[in-house]
């Protein structure tokens, strides 16, 4: 078993009740003093601390833009791009040796801060008034059946409340939306919005589509925060909200490009799914149309001479004898043959003694009855 560390006991700075105080100082004036200039040197190192959190965080996400604009460049691939490719390449080599140096200025601030001494008011904070805790979970990596599950009963319990929020339209609305329902901060609201976008770009809701892709971004850029910063996402959405309403040009033309880089991908999924059901819709109808030999009655009508169509369109018995016995035997018996097999020319079935004919003679029997009404 591994040793408890005393060492940071050793250095507490309670100095309020150890000093000799001379008799004519007021004491309790000075203990007042004392403690406003401790709490102000901290305040001044937090403050530094979150500076250096926000650069750090501010160069990482311009890091990530350069290498996507690296990405994007190599795959056009053409002599224009050449130039800019290079340019990309020097700033993105750039931002990753200003990140390393965020990094190391903020580990030196890490340090600094577990070594300062502590006093009455660290040693009395509160650690748990909130309630909820950065725990780092344990790795475990979710098959599609748990993951789905899980989906699945996070929608059936917060439907409502996700549907609620992706109506929202103002920074503070879903700031304190969120505030109340502090579990919608997750993986699987995103997912559900985006779902939902699609669903409302598919009925053509395109005002609607907007507003719950706008509340969709919002979710992702909140996760990503929580990703960079490595904490539960549930503890960070206000530092969000906080840098958007105040944010720089750069970081508000970030979030409306990506904004408009997910509305694109929703038509284009929408449009993918109105397809697909289009084409569902016609196989449906083609099952149903198939005739008693197993083809479609338009596939073949529209195989057909214009001469037969004709005959077809009219229902014109006599034109239709009439333009068989011009055409080749052969040809207009497989004609005739694909006409029943479709269900386009129905022969008669019994005949007037009320018994049942063949249908292998339909052509022969087209031919016979115009023989006959030519010798009448």
């Amino acid at each position: 078993m591994s040793r408890i560390d005393y060492s940071v006991w050793d250095h507490i700075e309670v100095s309020d009740d150890e000093d000799d105080i001379h008799p004519n100082i007021d004491t309790p004036s000075l203990f007042r003093w004392r403690h406003q200039a401790r709490m102000e040197r901290m305040e001044d190192f937090q403050k530094k601390g979150e500076e250096l959190n926000k650069g750090l965080s501010d160069c990482r996400r311009k890091l990530a833009e350069a290498q996507k604009k690296v990405q994007e460049l190599k795959l056009s691939g053409t002599e224009e791009t050449k130039a800019e490719l290079s340019k990309a390449h020097s700033e993105e080599k750039r931002l990753k040796k200003e990140e390393r140096e965020w990094e190391r200025k903020r580990d030196d601030h890490n340090r600094e801060e577990k070594k300062m001494p502590w006093n009455v008011d660290t040693l009395s904070k509160d650690g748990f008034s909130k309630s909820i805790v950065n725990v780092k979970p344990e790795s475990h990596e979710e098959t599609e059946e748990e993951k789905e599950q899980k989906h699945k009963t996070f929608v059936e319990k917060y439907e409502k409340q996700i549907k609620h929020f992706g109506m929202l339209r103002r920074w503070d609305d879903s700031q304190k939306y969120l505030s109340e329902n502090p579990d919608l901060v997750c993986e699987e609201t995103a997912n559900y919005l985006v779902i939902m976008c699609i669903d409302l770009e598919v009925e053509e809701k395109h005002a609607l589509m907007d507003q719950v892709a706008h509340q969709t971004i919002v979710m992702q850029f909140i996760l990503e925060l929580a990703k960079s910063l490595k904490v539960d996402p549930r503890g960070c959405f206000r530092q969000f909200f906080a840098k958007i309403k105040t944010a720089d040009q750069q970081y508000q033309d970030a979030f409306n490009d990506e904004l408009e880089s997910f509305k694109e991908r929703v038509r284009g999924r929408a449009k993918i799914r109105i397809e697909k059901a289009m084409k569902e819709y016609e196989e449906e109808e083609k099952e149903k149309r198939m005739g008693p030999g197993g083809l479609d009655p338009v596939e073949v009508y529209e195989s057909l001479p214009a001469e037969m169509q004709k005959c077809f369109d009219e229902k014109d018995i006599q034109m239709l004898q009439d333009v068989i016995s011009k055409m080749d035997p052969t040809e207009a018996k497989a004609h005739m043959k694909r006409c029943i097999d479709s269900g386009l020319w129905v022969p008669n079935s019994k005949t007037d003694d009320g018994d049942e004919k063949d249908e292998e003679g339909t052509y022969e029997e087209v031919k016979a009855e115009q023989e006959e009404a030519k010798k009448e």
